[in-house]
């Protein structure tokens, strides 16, 4: 009846045209444990689950048939299957089992990578849970107590004292809702127990407006001290098994996301740890933020995939007006003009993995990484809602209805450009670092530099990102506008080194040479769209 058959199941490694080279080539060598994860996660099953975790959206109960506060969240089966596959499969710590340079960090990140394309929601408390060891090291004493408990691969949902638990889950509350993203308006105080001090105690009272994945076993959170914005450690239950005093107040009624619990919560006199010093609150918890911001950037680029793999799988099996709609131009140039970006996002991310694993041992890296991570994820979170939503129209009315996946991952899409950081946020993030270390902007240039000479319309943008960093200071106001010079530039650099020539090539025409329409599917006629079309149908290899 002319219908294309579903895609799944089928293997989201082996199919995809970027993945298993980048990840090879930035360090992973257990190819075959990807592949046999891309083959897993690709199941009917697994997309049912991912489907079901969404229409049935987790929900609140903040008391008992006694009038007793519970503050517990109910989820439905099919998110807590999600999850302790996730967490067996170690996406949450994994990278922290090896040493740095073994490519751990780049195999987990593939990981998400994949499973995010089936459920990214439930990727939230997975994410947080593995960055807060970052910030924990700043507080050793209270590192050895939470570390073996984080990195275990148990799922255990019981809200019980952490102790007795067979692994736990780590949250996040920073944003109060008279300042946001500006943390330092924040209003929540924190009093000292006993002296407090670095690994003390202290009774924190406030509110937090956009707590996620509220069931979580403890929270790094902000508050003041009486030496400035401190960060703490919030458990739910307390060593002594009784009930911190956090209570959540209600759930957000989110666009998408739905699968994954966002609270507002309150707490009085809620007892926590200070992790690191009075005053360096900002400083610690940035540790954790930006291991979540990358993450963001890979959930998008990994949507990305998914959209344009379902895309292209409909109009590869679908014919109109006596072809398939695969073999007709137009659709060729939607199709190709949506995989030359998906293909630029999945090596700027894979990048990005590579060098953050490296950073620890290689100082180039780390300088890299610094403004790398920022550039990727303004450029890759914001691309993504546009290449979904092209995507969905690909595959029309089907694609329209909640059956397909697509209107699920175009109602995902806008979140991870506010999550961790908004476009603004980022911007003044990337003015800070180029002020603060300008030997990240030096190893950027270097970054772009490996690709030099071989095509003379980047050798010109880089030679104007070159000019951009010799001004003594950024205007702000100019900030969008630098980000996605260098984002452009840098994605040019990486599809000129890592794809075939039709690929780098229609991606320099259009975003950096400009030859390009203001809407998707408007690539020059001088491009190979047939070839650069069929890469983005999920065959295998």
């Amino acid at each position: 009846m002319n219908q294309p058959t579903t895609l799944e199941p089928y293997n989201l490694f082996s199919t995809d045209p970027v993945l298993a080279d980048a990840v090879a080539r930035e360090g992973a060598s257990d190819l075959a444990g990807l592949a046999d994860f891309g083959e897993r996660m690709g199941t009917e099953a697994m997309f049912g689950l991912g489907r079901d975790a969404n229409a049935f959206s987790p929900t609140l109960r903040t008391h008992d048939r006694f009038g007793d506060r519970v503050d517990e969240v109910d989820y439905h089966p099919a998110y807590h299957s999600l999850m302790e596959f996730s967490i067996r499969e170690g996406i949450h710590a994994s990278h922290y089992d090896g040493r740095p340079g073994d490519g751990r960090y780049i195999e987990r990140n593939a990981r998400m990578f994949m499973g995010a394309q089936v459920e990214v929601g439930h990727h939230c408390p997975t994410s947080m849970t593995g960055a807060v060891l970052h910030a924990l090291n700043h507080q050793p004493d209270v590192a050895e107590v939470w570390a073996p408990r984080i990195k275990t691969r148990s799922y255990d949902p019981r809200l019980i004292e952490a102790s007795k638990k067979s692994g736990v889950l780590m949250g996040m509350g920073m944003t109060e809702r008279q300042g946001g993203s500006d943390v330092r308006a924040n209003t929540s105080t924190a009093a000292p127990i006993d002296g407090g001090g670095p690994g003390g105690l202290y009774a924190l009272t406030g509110h937090k407006w956009f707590t996620s994945a509220p069931m979580c076993d403890a929270f790094l959170v902000l508050a003041y001290a009486p030496n400035g914005l401190s960060c703490f450690l919030l458990p739910r239950i307390l060593p002594d098994e009784s009930r911190n005093s956090i209570h959540l107040m209600r759930l957000k009624d989110k666009l998408g996301n739905r699968s994954n619990a966002s609270s507002e919560i309150e707490y009085t006199d809620a007892t926590a740890w200070l992790i690191g010093e009075e005053g360096r609150g900002v400083n610690t918890i940035i540790e954790m933020v930006s291991g979540t911001r990358v993450d963001c950037t890979n959930w998008s680029a990994a949507m990305m995939r998914q959209a344009v793999s379902q895309a292209a799988w409909h109009v590869s099996g679908r014919e109109a007006f006596g072809a398939r709609l695969i073999d007709k131009p137009l659709m060729q140039n939607v199709v190709a003009d949506l995989e030359i970006e998906t293909e630029a996002a999945t090596l700027m991310v894979m990048r990005l993995s590579g060098a953050f694993e490296r950073s620890t041992v290689d100082e180039d890296e780390k300088a890299f990484f610094r403004l790398g991570s920022a550039v990727a994820k303004y450029w890759v979170t914001k691309r993504s809602t546009p290449i979904i939503r092209e995507a969905l129209e690909c595959v029309g009315g089907n694609g329209f209805v909640e059956e397909s996946i697509l209107p699920r991952l175009y109602r995902e899409a806008p979140l991870n450009a506010i999550w961790e950081g908004a476009g603004n946020v980022i911007a003044l993030d990337v003015v800070r670092a180029l002020q603060r270390a300008p030997e990240a902007g030096v190893a950027f240039v270097a970054e772009l530099e490996r690709a030099s000479g071989v095509d003379p319309t980047l050798d010109g943008a880089i030679d104007q990102v070159k000019a951009a960093l010799k001004e003594p200071s950024l205007n702000e106001a100019d900030a969008r506008r630098f980000i996605e010079q260098l984002a452009i530039a840098w994605s040019s650099a990486l599809l000129i080194q890592h794809a075939p020539d039709a690929v780098s090539d229609a991606y320099v025409d259009s975003r950096l040479a400009g030859d390009h329409g203001f809407e998707l599917g408007t690539l020059s006629s001088n491009v190979d769209v047939a070839a650069i079309s069929r890469r983005a149908v999920p065959l295998p290899a």
